[in-house]
C-alpha cells in the first residue's frame, strides 16, 4: 500500500509502538490521526512529529463504543479522508496463574484488547471501503501464536484479535481493503506500567528485546507491503518456529521459564 499522502488513524499513539508507528507514517509522508487516552502523550507525539497539520490528536477510549462511533466524523473533518486504521491500543495482564487472577481481569483485557479493536474496525470500515486502496492493521501478540503460562487471559484476548483479523481479511478479499496482523514478541514499551501491572523480574536472565522504534518501522513496512502477518523480534520468530514443530513441548518450556521467576 502506498503510504505517502495517505491518512492513517493510529490508536495507542500516545506512547510505545503506537507512537512510533505514527511517527514512521509521518516520516513516510502520511498524515496521522493519533488516538489515545493520554492527552500528554498525544501532545508529545504531535510535537515529535514536527508540528504542522501532519498529526491531529483525538482523546478517545477505544473501549467506549459511543466515543468510537463518533470518531470517523471528527477525523474526516480534519483530514478529509481515511485510508488506514492501525489498532495498537491495549492493556496488559499481571503475571499470575489463572487461578490467582481476579475475575475482573477477563472483562478488562477483552474489552480493551479485543472489543476495542472490533469497535474501531466497525466504525471505520465503511469509510475505508470507499477508498481506492485501504488498510486495517491489528495488534495481536506472540502469545496468540505460542501459549504463555501466567498470561492466559491476555493471550486469549490477542488470540481473539488474531482470528477476528484473519477472518476479516478473508471477508474483504474481493475488496480494496487489506488486513495486516502484527505479532510482537518482547518489545521495550511501557505497556505494563500504563496498565498498572508489574513486569516480572528476570533474575539475571537475558531475553531478546526489540525497541519500539524498530517495531514501528517493521509495522509500517508490513503495511506498505500488504503483509498477512508481521512477526516482530528474534524471540517471536524462534518461538513461533519451535511451536509449529513441537507445540506442547514449546509451551511447557516457556511455562517452566516463567514459573521460575514468578
Amino acid at each position: 500500500m502506498r503510504i505517502t499522502d495517505r491518512v492513517f488513524v493510529v490508536t495507542g499513539a500516545g506512547n510505545g509502538m503506537g507512537r512510533e508507528v505514527a511517527l514512521e507514517l509521518v516520516r513516510r509522508g502520511a498524515r496521522v490521526a493519533a488516538v489515545d487516552l493520554d492527552e500528554t502523550g498525544l501532545a508529545g507525539t504531535a510535537e515529535r512529529a514536527g508540528g504542522g497539520n501532519r498529526v491531529s490528536t483525538h482523546l478517545v477510549n477505544v473501549a467506549d463504543p459511543q466515543a468510537v462511533e463518533a470518531l470517523p466524523a471528527h477525523v474526516l473533518d480534519v483530514h478529509g479522508q481515511v485510508d488506514g486504521l492501525v489498532n495498537i491500543a491495549g492493556v496488559a495482564q499481571r503475571f499470575a496463574l489463572f487461578g490467582d487472577l481476579e475475575p475482573g481481569y477477563l472483562d478488562r483485557v477483552m474489552t480493551v484488547n479485543f472489543a476495542g479493536t472490533v469497535h474501531m474496525c466497525r466504525a471505520f470500515l465503511p469509510t475505508l471501503l470507499t477508498r481506492p486502496e485501504a488498510n486495517i492493521t491489528n495488534m495481536s501478540s506472540l502469545s496468540a501464536l505460542v501459549p504463555f503460562a501466567s498470561q492466559v487471559l491476555y493471550s486469549a484476548s490477542k488470540g481473539a484479535v488474531k482470528l477476528f483479523s484473519e477472518g476479516l481479511d478473508a471477508e474483504l478479499a474481493d475488496t480494496n481493503v487489506h488486513v495486516v496482523v502484527v505479532f510482537p514478541g518482547n518489545v521495550s514499551t511501557n505497556l505494563a506500567k500504563n496498565s498498572g501491572v508489574e513486569m516480572l523480574d528476570p533474575k539475571g536472565r537475558r531475553a531478546p528485546v526489540t525497541t519500539p522504534e524498530r517495531a514501528g518501522k517493521r509495522i509500517v513496512a508490513g503495511i506498505a507491503k500488504d503483509r498477512y502477518r508481521v512477526i516482530i523480534g528474534a524471540d517471536a520468530h524462534v518461538l513461533h518456529t519451535l511451536s509449529r514443530l513441537a507445540p506442547r513441548r514449546t509451551a511447557r518450556v516457556v511455562a517452566k521459564q516463567i514459573k521460575s521467576v514468578l
